[in-house]
């Protein structure tokens, strides 16, 4: 259910892009994401690090796009979430003791500390290397193309390293169980 909740103003650009236009969709875009925030505060008492990202660069973007009639600008907006999400991933690496991955997942897996520093290293080349590639496609193709991009194409290169980390996850995990249950039964 979070995960729709999440990718709501996405659906909508979306839809609204296929029934009107980019210009629509950006206004509907950052209505939903204005809306997302104030649900999500009034529901919880506090707002998450990607709402608050994904709003700002959206009224900011967003804005801009509307205001001087350039869809170039709604265009660059995933890569900014991206790239700031790749930074932010990278920066945890010498701020504090965990990674911001082994924070959101540690209390549920338990990995040897040179393990969440690759997974949190290949979120942050994953989300820039997504920054790039929306870049790529924004550039040499045309809106249409781009708009399907945002919604299936980036879900889907997500959804793909998500296997791909739990692939690696599974080795990892299995390993340690291994262990386990070789201390346990002995030399």
């Amino acid at each position: 259910m979070k995960l729709l909740f999440d990718f709501l103003p996405i659906f909508l650009f979306f839809i609204a892009y296929k029934v009107y236009d980019i210009y629509t969709a950006t206004i509907v875009a950052i209505v939903a994401s204005c809306l997302q925030v104030a649900f999500f505060w009034f529901k919880h008492r506090r707002v998450e690090s990607m709402h608050i990202v994904t709003l700002v660069l959206i009224v900011v973007l967003g804005g801009a796009t509307l205001i001087l009639k350039d869809e170039t600008f709604i265009k660059w907006k995933p890569t900014g979430v991206n790239w700031l999400f790749g930074l932010a991933f990278l920066g945890s690496q010498f701020i504090g003791k965990k990674t911001i991955l082994e924070r959101m997942m540690g209390a549920n897996i338990t990995l040897p500390a040179e393990i969440w520093i690759r997974l949190n290293v290949a979120w942050a080349l994953f989300f820039i290397a997504l920054g790039f590639i929306n870049l790529y496609v924004a550039y040499n193709y045309d809106t249409d193309t781009w708009v399907n991009f945002k919604l299936f194409g980036m879900m889907g290169l997500t959804i793909l390293f998500i296997l791909a980390q739990a692939a690696y996850l599974s080795r990892h995990i299995k390993h340690e169980d291994t262990e386990t249950q070789d201390s346990k039964d002995g030399p």
